[in-house]
């Protein structure tokens, strides 16, 4: 069983915004898998599926981003998943736009989503999917950066790279996670 959870802010003002590519690449891959988002569960939006044999659980935390941990540590206590069987994803500021870089351990690199959840799962050690948004121009607060939007010329790069991450979570659900991040880290 693996529970892939999708990082981000819910309500309507924070669709299509830097800080809610997660919950994108969740969107997409439900719809890929045909699982069904439809379940309100484990303080947030959650469906399951089945995918070559494989249980598939997806997550999109409704905590807000700074509670995500609240909700990832509900869905892997309720199911009694290890670390070892969880994929996180979000935005990163460190990053270029568009470029997606997987790891299985690291600090959270002031996302708030990312401190939230090694605090509630007690490690630093998890899957996890980082998806460039680039820094703020010169002058411009973080947090109205990342709860801005893309520009028209970011859009493609943001679509490949949600494309792309969730091309990566399928992979994973076939693959060791090491193989997966291999293979997408030299894309």
């Amino acid at each position: 069983m693996k529970l892939i959870v999708g990082l981000g802010n819910p309500g309507r003002q924070y669709a299509g915004t830097r800080h809610n590519v997660g919950f994108e690449v969740i969107a997409l891959l439900a719809d890929r898998l045909g699982i069904a988002m439809d379940q309100a569960k484990h303080k947030g939006v959650f469906g399951s599926g089945v995918h070559k044999g494989e249980k598939v659980l997806l997550l999109m935390p409704l905590t807000y981003m700074n509670l995500s941990g609240e909700a990832i540590r509900a869905a892997m206590d309720f199911y009694k998943l290890d670390t070892e069987d969880l994929l996180v994803i979000y935005d990163d500021l460190d990053l270029p736009t568009g470029k997606i870089r997987l790891r299985q351990k690291g600090s959270p690199g002031g996302h708030n989503g990312i401190k939230s959840t090694i605090a509630h799962l007690g490690t630093q050690e998890f899957n996890r999917i980082r998806i460039g948004i680039s820094r703020p121009p010169v002058g411009m607060a973080v947090p109205d950066y990342v709860l801005g939007r893309f520009s028209k010329e970011e859009g493609p790069l943001i679509e490949e790279a949600i494309n792309k991450s969730a091309a990566a979570c399928e992979a994973w659900l076939e693959n060791p996670f090491l193989q997966v991040m291999n293979d997408f880290n030299q894309a």
